[in-house]
């Protein structure tokens, strides 16, 4: 059926539509008993306001866009994003706003929704993650001045404001905590490498491992369990294999204690296991999970406020540095070959 129209409802009330546009605003120019019978007819036609219309004359749409180039079956296996979009919408919720999630295959596809949703003014502002290395993203949002708020950094990502974290610094401190536990080879297995946040975390790797004087190596991968098991297989069958893995996420680092089990690797007694990211699933695994701990549900909120603040005055866009994820230290870490600490 059609979406009904200020004329469909005029004709149905006998009315001019420029009656039923002023009831439907509530102007004045039309008696109480008119404007009864027009808010009648349009709730009997199920009548809503256009968005673009709504935008066009000045009012918001009430909804902030978040688009992901991912696959999909890989979010919905990630507590971290379920976390993120829970406190996104619980902050947003407080001011009515709703959140508009689209899952996309790629890039290019995420800059058209941009492109549209704008020209559609279905969006008061979108939220950004995932910064790539020379980011298309960012000057197209630049282009198009919707208010947008990333979530990532620092720098490197325009004009458009931020929420970050030290990547680095949290990385360091994995390494360095595994190097005091007298670990020598350590193995890291990351994320997309056309991520920024996954080259930081990489370099922090080298770099520490080369201060500390440690064999070290990252290997990319797609953030899934099936690469993330690979990849481990693929580590602990080499001669000299790694004493310590760091994962860039909890689930993978869960598929890599299903493997070292698979191929009687004793954790912590043998190999520690390490996750930059820490949820429930890192807690309720045997043994527990040494990890990187942040509040990803208050990172949401938070995000979804400085979009809110954007919204509402565009002089109060800037970037804001959370502090750096703590290491929390469970059960799955250990001094290699089972030496005290």
């Amino acid at each position: 059926m059609a979406r009904p129209t200020i004329a469909d409802i005029a004709s149905r009330a006998g009315v001019s539509k420029g009656a039923v546009s002023f009831a439907l605003n509530g102007r004045p120019g039309v008696s109480a008993a008119t404007r009864e019978r027009i808010l009648r007819v349009a709730e009997e036609m199920n009548w809503r306001p256009h968005s673009a219309a709504r935008a066009l004359g000045g009012a918001r749409a009430g909804t902030v866009g978040l688009v992901l180039a991912r696959p999909a079956r890989t979010i919905g296996l990630e507590p971290f994003f379920g976390q993120l979009l829970s406190g996104l919408q619980a902050a947003l919720s407080t001011r009515g706003t709703a959140l508009q999630l689209l899952v996309v295959e790629d890039t290019a596809a995420e800059i058209e929704v941009y492109r549209r949703w704008a020209s559609e003014h279905r969006v008061d502002g979108f939220v950004l993650v995932d910064l790539q290395v020379r980011d298309p993203r960012v000057p197209v949002l630049e282009e198009l001045g919707v208010p947008a708020m990333v979530i990532g950094g620092p720098g490197r990502h325009g004009r458009l404001p931020s929420v970050w974290a030290d990547d680095r610094e949290a990385m360091l401190s994995l390494v360095e905590y595994l190097a005091a536990l007298g670990h020598r080879r350590i193995a890291h297995l990351a994320g997309l490498p056309a991520f920024q946040h996954t080259r930081r975390r990489i370099r922090a790797v080298r770099d520490g491992a080369r201060r500390l004087g440690l064999e070290a190596v990252s290997l990319p991968t797609d953030f899934s369990d099936a690469e993330g098991a690979a990849a481990t297989r693929t580590l602990l069958a080499r001669p000299r294999r790694p004493t310590a893995l760091i994962y860039d996420s909890d689930v993978m680092a869960v598929a890599g204690l299903g493997v070292a089990a698979e191929m009687g690797v004793a954790v912590p007694g043998e190999l520690s296991v390490v996750s930059f990211e820490d949820s429930a699933l890192a807690r309720i695994v045997h043994p527990a999970l040494t990890a990187l701990t942040r509040d990803t549900f208050a990172l949401g909120e938070q995000v979804a406020r400085a979009l809110l603040a954007l919204l509402d005055d565009p002089e109060e866009a800037r970037d804001i540095k959370n502090p750096t994820p703590r290491l929390t230290v469970r059960e799955s870490t250990a001094p290699p070959g089972g030496r005290t600490a």
